[in-house]
């Protein structure tokens, strides 16, 4: 039934600020940007990683109405190669820890932060991703 992720989506109440911290934080620009009724950006879009996931940012107006802001519910957690690394990378860009770097068994290690938006963000080593990945080439 669930055939791999399409795209994980963030909300956030200053869409502008969202899509230039991100793209700071991913290099590069999105792919994609949709403006809402008021000209203004409302959607933006990445494709980011080994298989191209689609990341995207919406403006919080566009909230669902039964969705809080803030953190909440489930962590999606994105595989790095060093966990260490893209943690201490996203605090330097003002996210505060979530979730303290946990090493979950034997190749396999997760911390999560809340970006300036209220959203949580994972990020995991994972040695099955990169057998899967491995296993694709």
């Amino acid at each position: 039934m669930l055939r791999g992720l399409t795209t994980t989506t963030f909300y956030a109440d200053d869409l502008t600020a969202a899509i230039e911290w991100y793209s700071g934080l991913f290099g590069l620009d999105p792919y994609f940007v949709r403006n809402g009724p008021d000209g203004t950006p409302a959607y933006a879009e990445f494709r980011i990683g080994d298989y191209q996931h689609e990341f995207g940012l919406v403006r919080g107006d566009f909230r669902p109405p039964s969705a809080q802001p803030g953190p909440g519910g489930a962590i999606a957690n994105w595989a790095v190669d060093n966990v260490e690394e893209a943690f201490a990378k996203l605090l330097e860009k003002g996210a505060k820890e979530y979730e303290p770097i946990i090493e979950r068994g034997p190749g396999f290690v997760t911390a999560a932060v809340v970006d300036p938006f209220g959203n949580v963000l994972g990020v995991m080593f994972n040695q099955h991703y990169l057998d899967v990945l491995a296993g694709r080439k």
